[in-house]
């Protein structure tokens, strides 16, 4: 069973991740997504090859700033993806592209903020799968093969009401719907700003 999944704590380093008026900090926008990682793994089935696959490309971009020593190419998402373009890393077939790898984090990001949003608004007996496909189907799902897309939604049927999985995923309940609002405010900051260099970059459609 993974640890439970801290609200509060991604609350917290998404605020501290924050880098002048446009930037993110990219140690502690992984540190956030390592927490975020455990509400996949505490999801069971149901995202369970998304976990596998968030665990795969936070480890790929940490072994990027580890190994970046004393420059900062890999400081903040913005020095990252301009040191790739400047050197045209991007085009390099046989280079595993930080930017590239963190689009699909950020691709994520959505699916976390939008279902925790429609899940702030649910009482605790209503239903979750209604929900979660219908958010799947606008964030995640769009960047799916058909054959993932199909067995995600078949899978949903499983979830819970909305106060189970809160019982399941959080440490204390009472205590993480009162933060959650602070959480959603930090981490749709942290996507838009995200979204945003991706944007000016023109890079949301890297392969």
């Amino acid at each position: 069973m993974s640890e439970r999944f801290d609200i509060e704590k991604v609350g917290q380093t998404f605020q501290d991740s924050l880098h002048g008026e446009d930037d993110i900090h990219l140690g502690e926008y992984l540190q956030a997504y390592e927490e975020i990682n455990k509400f996949f793994q505490l999801m069971g089935s149901v995202f369970g090859f998304v976990s596998s696959d968030v665990r795969s490309k936070i480890d790929i971009l940490e072994e990027f700033r580890s190994n970046d020593g004393t420059t900062t190419n890999f400081k903040t998402i913005k020095t990252m993806i301009e040191y790739e373009i400047n050197t045209d890393l991007l085009k390099d077939k046989n280079y595993i592209s930080g930017s590239r790898t963190l689009l699909r984090l950020h691709r994520g990001l959505e699916f976390v903020y939008e279902f925790l949003n429609r899940l702030s608004e649910l009482e605790e007996h209503d239903k979750l799968h209604n929900c979660s496909k219908e958010v799947y189907n606008d964030t995640l799902g769009k960047h799916h093969p058909w054959m993932i897309r199909k067995g995600a939604v078949l899978a949903m049927y499983a979830l819970p009401t909305q106060g189970e999985l809160l019982k399941r995923v959080c440490v204390n309940v009472p205590r993480a719907k009162e933060v959650l609002p602070d959480m959603l405010k930090n981490t749709k900051t942290v996507y838009e700003r995200t979204d945003s260099l991706y944007t000016h970059f023109d890079l949301h459609g890297l392969p």
